[in-house]
């Protein structure tokens, strides 16, 4: 067999694995797996960059003691209790089987695909080993963040070198980067208003893009976090040929002292709802998936600081999770990752 040929043949007969990944969730909404998942959360430091010293006591002993039980409230309120799990678990698994079941129809059975959760099950590590025991010699890891953060995309690829640290045999590797401005995903996140809007009686007066919030600090200290966040707002409103009146960026989700990207969402609604913007639609391009910050934050605590400000009209229009045009424009950003690795048959 001539070596050109020969090396071909080898090459297809290599496996590819693709791996999600999300930020997590706990296993349950009662007290101690809520512990266990805020601790591995809040603990670590591209989320919470405090010194150990300074932070843990505080953490231990006071977050951990109430936390667990608000949060749990709060996801037990959303849980999926048919299949006892939470919503951006249930969510996360299908994605993965329609992202499974569209590169499999282009690639066959040279492509392995799966997902792991930075915190909390299925583990970063686990997943990578089930890879390379099945025969994966390459590894494209894709965490599910359109804008990169050093909380959000950074840790989830520094879990992903971690495991790989504990392998005989490292496969290949490569990662892939922010895609808040590609077309494909901005295509599917403005047909996801135009949807929403056009089921609306009344048009909303304008459409709040929400973010999850970082602190200020980070931005400071060259994170870009914010203004690829501001691009994507930009895009959007391009997309939908919306005035500068008509749509606005704010950020959600703060926590401690410090402060944190402005506007906040919470209460940038409220002023809104008071200087006469009594129609509202709010959407997170931020999030992959539907989870306690949109479910429960978005739909409860921000919706009730807008109606009790005056607002009249709260929509909520949800996360992309698995819409076709959605699944569609993340393998369109995996196939454009994975490049020569795989050839469609």
């Amino acid at each position: 067999m001539p070596a050109i040929q020969y090396q071909n043949e080898a090459a297809k007969s290599r496996k590819t694995g693709v791996l999600l990944a999300n930020l997590g969730t706990p296993d349950h909404y009662s007290y101690w797996p809520m512990r266990r998942y805020l601790n591995e959360f809040l603990s670590d430091k591209r989320v919470i960059d405090y010194p150990w010293w300074r932070w843990q006591p505080i953490l231990q002993l006071m977050v951990l003691t109430k936390r667990p039980f608000t949060s749990g409230a709060a996801y037990k309120s959303i849980w999926n209790h048919d299949l006892g799990e939470s919503p951006l678990m249930t969510i996360t698994k299908a994605q993965t089987a329609a992202l499974e079941g569209m590169l499999q129809e282009r690639f066959g059975d040279r492509v392995m695909v799966d997902f792991c959760m930075r915190y909390g099950n299925p583990s970063t590590s686990s997943k990578v080993r089930e890879m390379v025991q099945a025969g994966c010699s390459r590894i494209l890891f894709f965490p599910l963040y359109p804008q990169y953060a050093g909380a959000t995309t950074a840790t989830a690829n520094d879990a992903f070198f971690r495991a790989l640290e504990t392998e005989k045999h490292q496969p290949a590797v490569r990662t892939v980067p922010p895609y808040y401005n590609h077309p494909a995903y901005m295509e599917a996140l403005a047909a996801s208003v135009r949807e929403a809007y056009a089921k609306m009686s009344d048009k909303p007066d304008i459409l709040v893009v929400s973010y999850h919030g970082m602190p200020e600090r980070y931005r400071e200290e060259g994170d870009p976090y914010f203004s690829q966040c501001i691009a994507t707002t930009r895009l959007l409103q391009a997309e939908l040929g919306l005035n500068d009146d008509e749509i606005t960026s704010t950020f959600q989700s703060q926590f401690g002292p410090e402060e944190w990207l402005r506007p906040y969402t919470v209460d940038e609604v409220a002023r809104l709802a008071r200087n006469g913007k009594k129609k509202i639609a709010v959407v997170a391009p931020a999030f992959s998936a539907d989870c306690i910050e949109t479910l429960e934050e978005i739909n409860e605590e921000i919706q009730d600081s807008f109606i009790k400000a005056g607002g009249e009209q709260f929509t909520y229009i949800p996360c992309l999770n698995d819409r076709p045009d959605h699944i569609g424009a993340l393998a369109t950003v995996i196939e454009e990752n994975l490049c020569n690795w795989l050839e469609q048959r």
